[in-house]
């Protein structure tokens, strides 16, 4: 209880989350031009970047208003900060179920794009990179929670698996929001994909990529803002749903079978060790 009263009087790490809205907000969405589409810079990428500027781990000049404590009560707020967010995706949901379910299989095969990780990452990560048996850890999926769960229950997470699902998930925490909303919105202007299959690809099991991701699609094509949070919202759940048994019946054991094929065959470490 005390500490929860810590983190809600922490009115340093508040106004700090004010200002770098107030600022990002005001900067508002640009739109580059790179030829085949536009990148479009919003707020939340203004937001990330001086989120790291004020954080004491990576500018140690930041500690003089940022302390150590006020980093640690971030993190659960985190949380808190993007409930708002997922609640106002179930209130699209609904009104949209039509769309939705017009959307079909292609709303549920959504979920093999997944396995693009092990299609496109591995072999670099095995062949090019020469990794360990960390390379299954980090490249059987998109390294989030239930992924780590899956990694941590077969081989512990002080096993080189679990090195690798653990290095993927903080890469992905600190860049992957500013990476999603990168190609989000450079894939939208460019007109290669429908907007339907990007907004499905926008849940992958992750709030924060999620929102990234649909608010790149959002502000590019602002008209089919609704659908694309209705499909985003759903593809979400659905991976969410189903995910972790694509993970443990299909993309573990593919990665395990790749890991031999290739010519690695080290010895498989055990839970615990």
């Amino acid at each position: 209880m005390q500490r929860t009263m810590d983190i809600v009087l922490d009115w340093r790490l508040h106004i700090s989350v004010l200002i770098i809205t107030i600022m990002s907000e005001l900067i508002g969405v640009i739109a580059i031009p790179i030829g085949i589409g536009s990148i479009l810079l919003l707020p939340l990428l203004y937001a990330f970047i001086l989120g790291l500027i004020i954080n004491p781990n990576v500018i140690k000049g930041a500690g003089v208003w940022i302390k150590d404590n006020d980093v640690k009560a971030a993190s659960p707020l985190i949380v808190i900060a993007i409930m708002p967010f997922i609640a106002k995706f179930g209130t699209i949901i609904g009104p949209s179920m039509e769309q939705i379910i017009d959307a079909g299989p292609a709303l549920l095969l959504q979920e093999l794009g997944n396995l693009g990780t092990i299609i496109i990452a591995f072999p670099v990560a095995v062949l090019v990179l020469r990794m360990g048996r960390e390379s299954i850890g980090a490249c059987f999926s998109v390294a989030r929670e239930p992924n780590i769960a899956i990694i941590a229950d077969k081989y512990g997470l002080k096993s080189q698996e679990g090195a690798g699902v653990m290095g993927v998930y903080v890469i992905g925490t600190l860049f992957g929001t500013f990476i999603f909303a990168i190609l989000a919105s450079v894939l939208a202007t460019t007109g290669a994909f429908s907007v339907e299959a990007l907004a499905m690809a926008c849940g992958i099991g992750s709030g924060s990529m999620m929102a990234a991701c649909t608010g790149a699609l959002a502000s590019a094509i602002p008209e089919m803002k609704e659908q694309i949070l209705a499909l985003a919202g759903a593809s979400n759940v659905l991976t969410y749903a189903t995910g972790i048994y694509l993970g443990i019946f299909v993309a573990l054991p593919l990665t395990e079978k790749l890991y031999d094929l290739l010519g690695r065959k080290d010895a498989v470490t055990k839970v615990g060790e």
